[in-house]
């Protein structure tokens, strides 16, 4: 499990900036960081778009993507953090999007998550089919979200 405070660790020495786009997690990773003292120096923001008219007219998303798709897509996620990070003028933008349960949505089971990391070089996304019920799937996916954000802050 990644810890929250190493991830405002490594971004402070890197001197990076975050922000974070959130659906699936609605704002939990956006909080796990704000919890870490100092957290100020590096979290620029946070937007929670839990509907897809918002992921588009907040975020950027491709409107004919999520009509296509749906909002439980890899290419939203990566949409989502290259969006946030830009209008949230942050080094790094994180995104959360995906399926908490206990029904499937989008057409994917419950447990599918996409998380998705962009800078102003690149981009990554992750998805996963996680297990649990709802709170289970959410939390696994913030530490999916912390885990990318601190791996991405600590690449050379």
């Amino acid at each position: 499990m990644t810890e929250p405070a190493d991830v405002v660790a490594a971004c402070r020495a890197a001197g990076l900036t975050v922000a974070v786009a959130e659906s699936l997690t609605a704002g939990l990773v956006a909080a796990r960081l704000a919890d870490v003292p100092g957290a100020s120096d590096v979290l620029r923001g946070g937007v929670v778009a839990y509907a897809s008219d918002l992921k588009a007219s907040l975020l950027g998303v491709d409107a004919g993507l999520l009509r296509r798709a749906g909002a439980v897509d890899p290419q939203v996620a990566t949409q989502m953090a290259r969006g946030v990070r830009e209008r949230l003028d942050a080094d790094i933008g994180v995104a959360t999007t995906g399926v908490a349960g206990p029904d499937p949505a989008d057409g994917r089971p419950p447990g599918t998550v996409y998380v998705a990391v962009a800078t102003d070089r690149t981009s990554q996304v992750l998805g996963e089919h996680l297990p649990g019920d709802r709170a289970a799937v959410r939390a696994a996916t913030v530490d999916l979200a912390l885990t990318l954000l601190l791996t991405t802050a600590t690449r050379p």
